[in-house]
């Protein structure tokens, strides 16, 4: 039987091991999706590999899974919807440990609300944008609500959506999260909020 989170479209579990592809990805969304994170893409550029490695580690440790997807099927995907000028990527990516293409991960929430359902929280999502639109967003996430279920034992996975972002909210909305009535000051930016979403997962 597969482990939690495991999928045919090449979706795994990052390990330790993984750290300097986690260093790439996460350049990479830092600089395409800046408003999205609270670390900077100056900060990220200062760590040093000691660091990425310590990051890998603690990201692929007890209280947290990322998943991340490698795998050729999406190599083809991408191929077939954007033809002749994605030759240079995908020949680029046919050793699956070049680059990695999505991420998503989920980790227990701390400190837990008392009396309450476990909670997890996602958090570093990412997909690639020449991977957008082929369903490789649908299957990280629901691999990561099987994950907080099964590997965290989760009731409840929350997240949180800028107060602009039509497409998250709607995308969320489509795996069965609702809106909490809750929201924050947007991390980036005061003036704007982040809105809280949470689905039940048991």
């Amino acid at each position: 039987m597969p482990s939690a989170g495991a999928s045919a479209a090449g979706i795994r579990r990052l390990t330790a091991g993984d750290w300097q592809q986690l260093k790439a990805v996460r350049l990479e969304m830092l600089a395409d999706t800046p408003m999205a994170y609270i670390e900077s893409l100056d900060a990220a550029r200062r760590q040093t590999d000691a660091q990425w490695q310590e990051r890998a580690k603690a990201m692929s440790g007890d209280g947290s899974v990322t998943l991340i997807a490698t795998d050729a099927q999406w190599q083809e995907r991408a191929k077939a919807v954007s033809g002749d000028g994605s030759v240079t990527l995908i020949a680029e990516e046919n050793n699956p440990a070049r680059r990695i293409r999505g991420l998503m991960r989920v980790a227990l929430t701390h400190p837990q609300k008392v009396g309450n359902s476990l909670h997890a929280v996602l958090i570093s999502v990412y997909v690639a944008p020449e991977y957008r639109g082929l369903g490789l967003a649908d299957e990280l996430l629901v691999a990561c609500c099987d994950a907080a279920a099964h590997d965290l034992g989760a009731q409840v996975l929350e997240l949180g959506v800028h107060e602009d972002n039509a497409r998250a909210l709607s995308f969320y909305q489509r795996h069965g999260f609702s809106l909490t009535g809750e929201s924050k000051p947007f991390p980036q930016d005061k003036t704007k909020r982040e809105l809280i979403m949470e689905r039940r997962l048991t």
